[in-house]
């Protein structure tokens, strides 16, 4: 998804995770010691991407998501309970300036995600707690960069890194999200093809690290905020002007404050084309 050119590009994302291992520290705790069960949820993104010139760029994602959660409580606070919803998710806005180099092998991006995902969906008996809202109901900044490079030895190979700081800042219902850094580094092989059709192995390592959330409407502070290694291998295919990614998150290190359901693997799909 990094530019590579002048004009645009339109794509749409899925991703899918199945939260439904208890972790407490640095491993698996029984299920017991968490009232939530499972969190499913089908993460749906249409996003534009767009270069103005060889410098600068904008880039606009709309999600929509679809969750299952199981948790305990309902009436007497013991009872098993199962919630599905479904809506829009917070848009994020950024500018991206890739003029540091004529390839525009390193870039910046800089933006907002804004709150129009609801974080107010609940049952009557307030099961559903704010870090399991489809939105954060917080106007976050987010900051960002990336980087590629070719291999001199053989430039069929290359490598990428980037990064993306995610710092709430206007907040409301005295609630605040944990800020965040996701971050990748990987390498690709653009070196094979059948017919019209480019195909391109690549391997990342993924990192995420979230603080943990605060303000009197915080859930349970004491059960927020993470750090996480993932591996992930994918393929990207390209005909003509359509590009098709797919990859598979595995998580091989992970430390979760508190008792926090975790997915085993996680799932993406993006389907764009250039234009």
């Amino acid at each position: 998804m990094l530019p590579l050119d002048q004009g645009g590009m339109a794509y749409l994302e899925y991703d899918f995770q199945n939260q439904n291992h208890n972790w407490s520290g640095s491993s698996v705790a029984p299920a017991a010691d968490n009232p939530d069960q499972q969190i499913e949820t089908d993460f749906y993104s249409a996003g534009l991407e767009y270069m103005v010139n060889r410098s600068w760029g904008l880039q606009f994602e709309l999600p929509y998501d679809r969750r299952s959660f199981r948790t305990t409580g309902g009436p007497t606070g013991d009872d098993p309970v199962s919630l599905r919803w479904s809506g829009p998710g917070d848009v994020r806005l950024k500018g991206i300036y890739t003029g540091f180099s004529p390839d525009m092998s390193v870039g910046l991006t800089f933006g907002v995600k804004l709150p129009t995902g609801s974080s107010t969906h609940n049952d009557v008996f307030g099961d559903i707690d704010r870090d399991s809202e489809l939105g954060t109901g917080s106007t976050d900044l987010l900051l960002g960069g990336f980087f590629r490079h070719q291999f001199a030895a053989d430039p069929r190979w290359a490598w990428f890194a980037q990064a993306e700081w995610d710092q709430p800042v206007l907040i409301r219902d005295q609630y605040r999200p944990g800020a965040e850094v996701d971050a990748a580094a990987g390498v690709y092989f653009d070196g094979w093809s059948i017919g019209a059709v480019r195909i391109k192995p690549v391997g990342q390592v993924i990192a995420s690290g979230r603080a943990r959330d605060s303000g009197s409407n915080a859930a349970s502070p004491v059960a927020s905020g993470f750090r996480r290694f993932m591996l992930s291998p994918g393929l990207e295919m390209h005909v003509h002007q359509l590009t098709v990614y797919a990859d598979a998150e595995r998580p091989v290190y992970q430390h979760f404050t508190g008792d926090q359901l975790a997915a085993p693997v996680l799932f993406k799909v993006i389907v764009s084309r250039a234009f």
